[in-house]
């Protein structure tokens, strides 16, 4: 039936079936490719580390300055980092010190010598000290 036959014989009120169920053990199918696993995996391994929106208005109100030197630097620890299976890690460098999700491979936060006063660093699992 067409819609113009279902709602010129539906009665007000009533519902009508929906599509019908898929079969019970049936998986459902995906079609070949690259997984999405795979292209997860290869973005998240082949790309810099990126500053959270978080880490960036910390940087900028702290007034921490980062050179391309030091953001290859914490590049290369996340690196060493993920192949030590870190997934939240404290990384200091210099007189900073940021919280960087190893597993996305982003800065959540960053602090100061002056703010890192009587601060506490939590669900990190490990901790880098970058030279």
């Amino acid at each position: 039936m067409d819609p113009k036959e279902i709602a010129s014989v539906q009665q007000p009120g009533t519902i009508l079936p929906g599509p019908a169920p898929r079969p019970v053990g049936r998986p459902v199918e995906i079609p070949p490719g690259e997984s999405f696993r795979s292209i997860l995996d290869r973005t998240a391994s082949s790309g810099d580390v990126r500053f959270s929106a978080h880490a960036t208005a910390r940087l900028q109100s702290r007034n921490i300055a980062l050179s391309n030197e030091d953001v290859a630097k914490i590049n290369a620890m996340t690196d060493k980092a993920a192949a030590k299976g870190a997934k939240q890690s404290l990384f200091l460098l210099r007189d900073v010190a940021m919280v960087v999700s190893v597993t996305n491979r982003t800065v959540i936060t960053a602090v100061d010598r002056n703010s890192l006063k009587d601060n506490l660093f939590t669900n990190i699992d490990s901790a880098a000290v970058i030279a």
